[in-house]
Order: structure tokens, then C-alpha cells, then sequence
């Protein structure tokens, strides 16, 4: 059974592949959009935000990689939803194949995708100036984190992929979690916003998040930051792959 199922991901994950190969506003929209961000805060705002002895391009960076995650996860629900309305998910169930086969095809295509895009996120980064004093397991643990924020959001992306009623409904649902970095301390200090914001920023997940890669690029001590997102990650990922599972079988049965 467990040698059906990798099989069968292994063909639906080729078949998502193709579709995105074939498709260059994924690659705009994924890629594009936050190198735009990251040059647009680089050289317009850098100037006027005030983030000690760190150059900004290194502060920058960390939020821009949350954003680039953010903006590639809304194609999963764009594309599930396109097979579910097509009815190729039903075509899927009346052939011997693992159910659950299909859900983990978008899933590693967007692993894949998202993974591709920060790749090149952090190379036009690393054009612009950025530097990191992180090691070996530095950038393993950066690495570790966004893949389980990447497994996160789109297991989350998975629920609207199979409820929406419409495309923008499937592929909308991502625009608070793009806009969410900029509450946070991904592109300003906390310390610099009104009381209730700042309760806010300090308190939800992608502050954690960006302070912990932020700290590993610059191979400093962590300290509870990394559990605090390592803590949001999987919490998030546990629920969101409950609820999608859940979702997908009542949708199928």
C-alpha cells in the first residue's frame, strides 16, 4: 500500500510540475512579486527605517521570504480547485489509485515551487548586498523552517482549494497572509509602532518567524524565537492537515 502511494505522488507530483512549467505568471507571481518588494524597500525606504548596525537589505530579508511563501501557496488552491471543478479528482477516484495521493501531489508541488522561488529570492538578495554570518547548520535551520512554514500554509491552502465556490475565492484567500508581515517586525522594529499595533506584531506568528531566520542569518544566538516559530509552524501544519484531510474525504466520499 505505502509503495502504491509514493508511486501514484510520484506521477500526480510530475503531472502539477508540468502544469507549472507551463505556466509563467506562477513564476511571476511567486518570484517577481517579492524581489519587487525586496528592491522597492531596499532602495526607496531603506534610507528612512532606522535597524541599528544591521544593514537593511539583511533585516529586510526574513519577511520577504515569509511574503514569497505566502504569494506561491495561493497557486495550491488555484490549481485544486481547477481539477475539482473539472471533475479530473473524480476521474482520479474511479481509478486504482491512492486517494490521498492527490491532496500530497499539490502539496509537494508547492513545496517545490515555493522552495525555487526563495532560492531566487535570496540570490537577487545576495546581489543587492545582503550577507550572512550563518553556518552550515544555520542555514540548515533556516531551511527547516521554511519548509515547515511552506508545509503549513499549504495544507491551509488545501481547505479553500476544496470549498471555494469561485477561482478568486481559491486563490484570494492568501492576500491577508501576504499583508500580514507588514504588522510585524519583518520590515520595521516593533518598538516604533503605537501601543495596540505593537501588541499585535509581537504576538502573532510571523514576527516569531522572522526574528528566528533573522538571527540565524546573522549567527547569533536565538534564543526562544526558534521555539516560538518552530511552535506556530507545526501547530498551524497539525491543524490545517486535520482539517484538509477531513474536508477532502467528505468532498470525495
Amino acid at each position: 500500500m505505502n509503495k502504491h502511494f509514493l508511486g501514484d505522488t510520484a506521477v500526480l507530483l510530475g503531472r502539477s510540475l508540468r502544469h507549472i512549467a507551463r505556466s509563467p505568471d506562477t513564476i511571476i507571481t511567486t518570484a517577481i512579486m517579492p524581489i519587487a518588494f525586496l528592491l522597492l524597500f531596499v532602495y526607496v525606504f531603506g534610507g528612512a527605517i532606522e535597524t541599528g548596525s544591521e544593514s537593511y537589505v539583511d533585516y529586510l530579508l526574513p519577511g520577504i521570504l515569509v511574503i514569497t511563501i505566502a504569494s506561491g501557496i495561493s497557486y495550491t488552491a488555484f490549481r485544486l480547485f481547477l481539477d475539482m471543478q473539472g471533475g479530473i479528482v473524480d476521474r482520479f477516484q474511479s481509478m486504482p489509485i491512492a486517494r490521498s495521493s492527490v491532496l500530497w501531489a499539490h502539496v509537494l508541488t508547492s513545496l517545490v515551487a515555493n522552495l525555487i522561488s526563495l532560492a531566487v529570492v535570496i540570490g537577487v538578495a545576495m546581489v543587492v548586498g545582503f550577507r550572512t554570518g550563518a553556518g552550515v547548520l544555520g542555514w540548515l535551520a533556516v531551511t527547516g523552517i521554511l519548509v515547515l512554514l511552506i508545509l503549513a500554509l499549504t495544507w491551509l491552502a488545501v481547505l479553500p482549494g476544496l470549498t471555494a465556490k469561485s477561482v478568486d475565492g481559491a486563490s484570494g484567500f492568501a492576500y491577508p497572509l501576504v499583508f500580514l508581515p507588514f504588522v510585524s517586525s519583518a520590515f520595521v522594529p516593533t518598538e516604533s509602532m503605537p501601543g495596540p499595533v505593537r501588541a499585535f506584531a509581537e504576538h502573532q506568528p510571523v514576527t516569531a518567524i522572522v526574528d528566528a531566520i533573522r538571527d540565524l542569518f546573522a549567527g547569533q544566538p536565538v534564543g526562544a524565537d526558534i521555539w516560538t516559530a518552530l511552535a506556530w509552524c507545526v501547530g498551524l501544519l497539525v491543524v490545517a492537515y486535520v482539517l484538509a484531510v477531513v474536508t477532502y474525504q467528505r468532498r470525495v466520499a
